[in-house]
């Protein structure tokens, strides 16, 4: 056989990939593994309400199923990349995940959506005059510790309330830190009110195992006793809140809206641009709170919030005092730090009496990266935003309100500068407002590998500089207790079987390695002086720098190169065309 063909298969035989040049992102609100569960709308039976999932494709066609706790048989989807899948509940599956109780009750009333590929999930609790929708997060951002960020009823004939969805069984559910309940994965605490002057904001949520909590009040009054609408949005967890935000309004039609923000230590204190402090709904006459404690802002423009400690924010439409157009709605209002490269969001089309008759996205991003920020509808090629202006705000920060017209369709947003959207609609006396995408990175505990996050390093991400340096974002650093660092070895003969403790490490808080070509792990766990335990993990693939050839003397023409490969797959024989 010819020396170049020998050459040609040795380098066939090569277990290397080259190194991927897409960019990476962050882990947001697409997954392949939901729970979720409905609470009461009003005073509305299951018969009355409209109950709809919308399920949007990502980067790959994908096949997915809707189980129902409580029901025998189950919905296949089938999605492709873009695709919005809209799915009506028919009577009996709205009871089958409907809580309606009068009083707090554990019950089956659940939906399990799992898909192939990573899809979007959003869910809409609609009656005519009072709907709220919310995006819905996967199994991998949950978490076991969340405050509740809720509203008053409009009035005292509606409860506040929440609802926890368990996805393990035997899942210790603890509030304000007395047990309340254990559920078996699918199963729901559904916690109301004792009365309708009650507001659950504020609400310490603990779990022995990750879970789903939602706020579910059954008609909110945006301010106390104004309007009066379903309000729905599922909570994240205080390992991904953060410490600066930038909350837009919702300028179509509304021109007023309310902001409340929570903390999750004690000593927090805020700085508020844009924002007017309100206590008329109870919230703290001050900008310095405690653990659990919450304070109330009215905004009438792009509103810039900073603190010392990790804290969350949701944003509230106001009511119908203010704009017959809209009504109250709730949405989650993610850190900036939680910003993403892209978003995708898709408008509600309710099949039961509705209001509902305009759609919008609100986008976010920084006042100088703005003019980067493009649009793709549907399986459309990228263009820029539409229908609105762009409106800068304090801290550098800007947002836009587009229409989306086009119902059927998804919207594609992209900024490589990096961006986060919010989705609402709007009719006569009816409103709904949601997080559309945003990344659920934990902020409390990170590390860095090179600069890139843990939370961004995949397996498909290459390092191709062998000396890395580890650097550290922790909240509260004068209250660790320990600080460790582990790694694990995934390729070669010999791969480890379990976490290796790195045992010399000098400064924990910044520490450079140099590591050979391979795969690893590398997990950074940090314990406070309570015992609460952080941990960070993040997967290292160091490339191997190998010479490609031929030269003449094997056959072929004079082409010296270097590549940067991960060690583990194969390259096709195409690769090298001599």
């Amino acid at each position: 056989m010819p020396k170049n063909k020998i050459m040609k298969r040795f380098w066939y035989f090569i277990a290397v990939i080259l190194m991927s040049v897409s960019s990476i992102k962050a882990q947001d609100t697409k997954g392949t593994d939901f729970w979720l569960t409905f609470g009461q709308n009003s005073i509305r039976t299951y018969a009355q309400v409209d109950l709809q999932i919308r399920i949007v494709g990502y980067d790959v066609e994908t096949n997915g199923t809707l189980y129902f706790t409580n029901l025998p048989n189950s919905i296949d989807f089938h999605v492709f990349p873009r695709e919005v899948k809209t799915i009506n509940l028919s009577p009996l599956q709205k009871q089958a995940v409907y809580n309606e109780s009068v009083t707090t009750t554990k019950s089956n009333l659940s939906l399990h959506i799992t898909s192939g590929a990573p899809v979007v999930v959003y869910a809409l609790n609609q009656y005519s005059t009072t709907t709220d929708a919310t995006n819905v997060l996967p199994t991998s951002s949950l978490g076991t510790e969340y405050y509740l960020l809720s509203y008053l009823p409009y009035s005292t004939s509606y409860r506040d309330a929440y609802t926890v969805v368990a996805n393990q069984n035997n899942t210790e559910v603890f509030v304000d830190g007395a047990l309340v309940t254990t559920l078996n994965a699918g199963q729901v605490y559904y916690a109301k009110a004792p009365n309708g002057t009650t507001n659950l904001t504020g609400t310490h949520i603990t779990s022995s195992a990750p879970v789903s909590v939602f706020a579910d009040n059954q008609c909110i009054g945006v301010p106390n006793g104004t309007g009066g609408d379903k309000s729905f949005q599922q909570m994240a967890p205080v390992e991904t809140w953060g410490k600066t935000f930038f909350v837009p309004l919702a300028t179509q039609p509304i021109m007023m809206q309310r902001v409340r923000a929570i903390a999750y230590r004690a000593e927090t204190t805020l700085t508020v641009t844009g924002g007017t402090l309100k206590t008329d709904g109870g919230g703290k006459n001050s900008f310095d709170l405690d653990a659990g404690e919450w304070l109330e802002l009215e905004i009438t423009s792009g509103c810039y919030i900073e603190s010392n400690n990790p804290i969350a924010v949701c944003s509230y439409l106001n009511g119908v005092t203010w704009s017959t157009r809209s009504d109250c709605a709730q949405a989650w209002v993610p850190a900036i730090d939680q910003s993403v490269e892209a978003a995708l969001v898709a408008p509600f089309i309710p099949v039961g009496e509705t209001n509902l008759d305009e759609h919008y996205a609100l986008i976010v991003t920084s006042t100088g990266d703005k003019h980067l920020t493009t649009v793709s509808i549907g399986e459309d090629s990228p263009t820029g935003l539409t229908g609105g202006s762009w409106v800068d705000g304090p801290g550098n920060m800007s947002y836009y309100t587009m229409p989306l017209t086009i119902t059927s369709e998804s919207y594609y947003f992209e900024n490589p500068n990096k961006l986060f959207v919010l989705g609402y609609g709007t009719g006569t006396s009816e409103a709904y407002y949601y997080l559309g995408s945003s990344s659920m990175r934990n902020l409390t505990a990170a590390f860095f590998a090179n600069e890139v996050p843990c939370t961004e390093m995949t397996e498909y991400l290459l390092f191709c500089i062998n000396d890395i340096e580890f650097t550290t974002d922790i909240d509260n650093i004068a209250e660790i207790k320990e600080l460790n660092w582990y790694k694990m070895k995934t390729s070669g003969n010999t791969p480890d079987l379990d976490y290796v403790l790195i045992t010399d490490i000098v400064d924990p808080l910044a520490w450079t390695r140099h590591f050979k070509a391979g795969n690893y792990k590398i997990k950074m766990e940090v314990i406070y002086n309570d015992d609460t335990e952080l941990v960070c993990e993040g997967d290292l693939c160091i490339g191997a720098h190998i010479n490609i050839y031929p030269t003449p003397s094997h056959g072929g023409e004079t082409k010296p190169d270097t590549g940067c490969f991960k060690v583990g797959t194969q390259l096709p024989m195409e690769a090298y065309p001599y």
